[in-house]
């Protein structure tokens, strides 16, 4: 965690500051994956847009992502976490690792902590994967050779009850279903429509393992988001994540992913006003349920490098 120096009292203060000690957080951010700034000036989502901004990094926007959280923004580049309700658990996932376009860094900014509960469970999926080739090597091995593939459903209108109601045409930025199946098959998706204007969205085969810059491995992928909290749907009920040939993921190898994420999992206490850049080829994160009057509002900016 880096605490703000007292003098920072302004957001062109805390700015200034970053110019000088932007070298040193993406240091000990390729190191340690995430990095927690707290005490700095920042109230507003247009302050946390400015501040992110000034890392200078490539902007990668809720309109173009293919997301399947619903979430509203609140300027064009910062956008609201998720809009599932407060009982929700949001599993541990790499955020878009669904899709064959996900983001590389995730900024995230507390405008206001929840009373009780909303923490940001944080965990280290080259650990995971180092863990898991330890216990299961035939598991681990399968999951980089194989690859994965994910079984969505998008429903014809936003569903913000649900983690991933995301509707398809939102998604896709598609005015007509036509428009939709132009999109999907040129990003390789085999789809189905269902009978309540839904569509149920195979993807193609993505990778379950990364390697990162400096070689380490890491356990890239929405298995356990998907094989533990989405619901299987469509005709035959497809399992919403599987190898990438097809074959069911054991549920034994399953319960030891989960088991051991759970064991190295962390999670992030927000305080008013903080700010944590997570690298998300590295680091999973999730939502744990949260309670009371007082409304948990964490805000989001993504980026493409």
């Amino acid at each position: 965690m880096v605490e703000a120096p007292g003098a920072l009292v302004t957001v062109d203060n805390a700015c200034q500051w970053l110019g000088q000690h932007r070298s040193a957080l993406l240091g000990t951010l390729a190191q340690e994956g995430a990095v927690l700034l707290r005490g700095f000036p920042l109230q507003t989502a247009e302050d946390f847009d400015r501040f992110s901004g000034a890392f200078g990094f490539t902007p990668f926007t809720y309109e173009e992502s293919l997301s399947n959280a619903v979430r509203i923004n609140k300027t064009p580049r910062v956008f609201t976490a998720n809009e599932a309700p407060p009982e929700v658990n949001i599993l541990l996932h790499h955020e878009m690792a669904q899709t064959p376009f996900p983001p590389e860094k995730l900024f995230f900014f507390c405008q206001s902590a929840a009373e009780e509960g909303g923490e940001t469970p944080l965990c280290r999926s080259d650990v995971l994967y180092g863990r898991l080739g330890e216990v299961d090597a035939p598991g681990a091995a399968a999951f980089e050779a194989k690859g994965v593939r994910y079984t969505t459903r998008m429903p014809g209108q936003n569903e913000a009850a649900s983690g991933q109601g995301r509707s398809w045409g939102s998604t896709l930025r598609a005015d007509s279903r036509a428009e939709a199946e132009q999109r999907l098959e040129a990003l390789g998706y085999d789809y189905q429509w269902l009978g309540d204007d839904a569509l149920l969205a195979t993807s193609p085969v993505l990778p379950a393992v990364d390697t990162l810059p400096d070689g380490r491995k890491t356990f890239f992928n929405q298995v356990i988001a998907a094989g533990r909290g989405w619901k299987a749907v469509g005709p035959g009920k497809p399992p919403s994540v599987s190898f990438g040939d097809g074959a069911l993921i054991p549920e034994a190898l399953l319960e030891t992913v989960v088991t051991l994420a759970e064991a190295l999992t962390v999670p992030l206490r927000w305080q008013d006003g903080d700010l944590a850049l997570i690298d998300n080829r590295q680091v999973m994160h999730g939502r744990f349920p949260y309670a009371g009057g007082r409304k948990r509002e964490v805000l989001v900016a993504l980026t493409k490098d």
